[in-house]
Order: C-alpha cells, then sequence, then structure tokens
C-alpha cells in the first residue's frame, strides 16, 4: 500500500472518529462537565499518551522551529478548542456545522498565502462540490435546529475554523522534518499550559467518583479517539497530501454523523441528547456523492501538483 493510500485511509478513519463522536459523547457537556473543563481532560489525557509514545522515541526539536510549535499549540489546541466547544453552547449545531463548512476553503486560501500551495481550478471546484454536498445535508437535517444560535456563538466557531485551517498550513512544514508524534507532544504540551487557568475551575467542580461506567467510557473514547487518535493521524498524513486535502475532508463529518445517528438509532443505543436520526432519502445520496466527488477532486489535483 502507497503511503499516498495510507494517508487517505488515515484520514477518512478520523473524520469516521468525528462522526462517531456526535453519537457518543453528545452527553458530556454541559451536563457532566463544563466547555473549559472538558477541553483540560481531552488536551491532558492525550499530552500523556503523546509523551509515552515519545519518551520511547526521542527527537530533538530546533530553536529554529520553537515559534511554529508554539503557533501550532495557539491554533491547533487552545483557540481552535476553546471556540469551538464556547461557540457550540451559544448557537445552533446547524449554525456551527454551516460555519465549519468554510475551514477547507480557510485552509485552501492559507496554504496559497503563507505555504505557497498552487490553487488549481481541480482543488476549487472539489472543494466547491463538497461544500454544497455538506451544506445540502446539514440544511436538509435542520427541521428547528436554528433555535439557540447567536452571534456571539457563530463568531466563536468562525474563529474555531480560521484556526483548524491555519493550524494545518502551519503544522505542514514541522512534518518534514519531525515525526508526528514529536509535534504533537510539543504542541500538547504547549496547549495544556494555555488551556490550564481556563478549565481548572471546571474540572474541580466535576464529581469524578459519582460517574457511571457508560460516562467513563465516552470520556475515554473522546481523550483517546477523538483527540490522540484523531489529531495523531490527521498531523501524520500531512507529511504526504497537502493541507488543502487534510481540510476538504472535513466535509465527510456531516455525513458520518448521519450515518452513525441512523446506526445508533436501529440499534436502539441512541442516548439522551444525541443526533436524531433522520429518515434517509435518495437527497442523502446525492449529498453523499458531492461530497465524494469533491474529496476526489481535491485529492486529483493535489497529485498532479
Amino acid at each position: 500500500m502507497s503511503p499516498r493510500t495510507r494517508a487517505h485511509l488515515a484520514l477518512f478513519a478520523v473524520n469516521l472518529i468525528y462522526g462517531a463522536n456526535y453519537a457518543v459523547a453528545k452527553g458530556l457537556m454541559p451536563g457532566v462537565i463544563g466547555p473549559s473543563g472538558f477541553i483540560l481532560v481531552r488536551v491532558l489525557g492525550a499530552v500523556l499518551l503523546f509523551w509515552l509514545l515519545r519518551w520511547r522515541r526521542p527527537e530533538r526539536v530546533a530553536w529554529s522551529d520553537a515559534t511554529r510549535m508554539v503557533l501550532c499549540a495557539v491554533f491547533g489546541v487552545a483557540l481552535n478548542q476553546l471556540c469551538f466547544f464556547h461557540g457550540l453552547m451559544r448557537t445552533s449545531p446547524l449554525h456551527a456545522s454551516l460555519i465549519m463548512v468554510a475551514a477547507p476553503i480557510l485552509v485552501l486560501v492559507f496554504a496559497a498565502v503563507l505555504i505557497g500551495e498552487r490553487v488549481t481550478w481541480g482543488k476549487a471546484a472539489g472543494i466547491a462540490l463538497g461544500a454544497t454536498g455538506a451544506t445540502v445535508l446539514l440544511v436538509l437535517g435542520a427541521g428547528g435546529a436554528d433555535v439557540g444560535a447567536t452571534l456571539a456563538g457563530d463568531l466563536f466557531i468562525l474563529v474555531n475554523a480560521a484556526s483548524f485551517a491555519l493550524y494545518l498550513v502551519l503544522v505542514k512544514p514541522l512534518m518534514r522534518t519531525y515525526s508526528a508524534i514529536t509535534v504533537m507532544a510539543w504542541s500538547f504540551a504547549i496547549g495544556t499550559v494555555l488551556v490550564l487557568p481556563f478549565g481548572l475551575g471546571d474540572v474541580a467542580a466535576v464529581r469524578w467518583t459519582a460517574l457511571d461506567a457508560g460516562t467513563w467510557w465516552a470520556i475515554a473514547f473522546v481523550v483517546v479517539g477523538v483527540t490522540f487518535v484523531a489529531y495523531l493521524l490527521n498531523t501524520w498524513a500531512l507529511r504526504v497530501v497537502d493541507p488543502g486535502v487534510v481540510g476538504t475532508y472535513i466535509y465527510l463529518q456531516p455525513l458520518m454523523a448521519v450515518a452513525f445517528a441512523w446506526l445508533y438509532a436501529v440499534g436502539g443505543m441512541a442516548t439522551a441528547g444525541a443526533l436524531a436520526p433522520p429518515e434517509i432519502q435518495p437527497v442523502h445520496g446525492l449529498c453523499a456523492a458531492l461530497i465524494f466527488l469533491g474529496v476526489h477532486l481535491v485529492n486529483r489535483a493535489d497529485r498532479r501538483t
């Protein structure tokens, strides 16, 4: 199997994890823990796992790369996650999802400006198709989900989208020199320091001994799967593909969320607060086709540049 194929499988797996996250971990916040505390738990758990791996494969980071590493921590760990979860509490899931559709477009813009990535017609067409498919899919499932949206929440999500897009571009040059484990270990170590003042109060307020087994499993999934594995695979894939390709896979998330919500409902595993399963219609298949075609076009354009 070629490195490029492995990278695309990794990116597909990442978005499977993110899609499952909506169904599995929906009930954790804010009922169990506040948003800042939730982020601190994610970051602390992930940093321990990253440094455990790095301890077996130590790699020195040059001082010349320290500034970029700090910026990756700011935009990829701290600002990105804080804005997303605080935004999600202040806006509707529909608004949040629609604003995140802008992330791949922002990746393309930042990549062109900061690292000289070529914006080809193929990439532009692929992103447009993916954005169309994701937007239609999200609007189909709106069903009153507009309730609770605020301008402040929408702005938080927009900053989150821009922050994550900038992170994907900033981390790409580091992947030419260091392993994904080294980059993630340092990014999350710095990110922990940045997030700590915001999340300490929320973490202290949780009655940890009162949590049931299902809640602990959900926390473990978020820490190990959604944070540790997803960040590691995303960053590792950037060794092989351009940031624009990684960004385009974001369009799979609404599709995966719908699929997991439906599977959980069919299997009788849906929990309180989980996404309501949609009635699958032919238009959902059309949206899926547009998203996959968009990802394919961006991938093909990336292979030619």
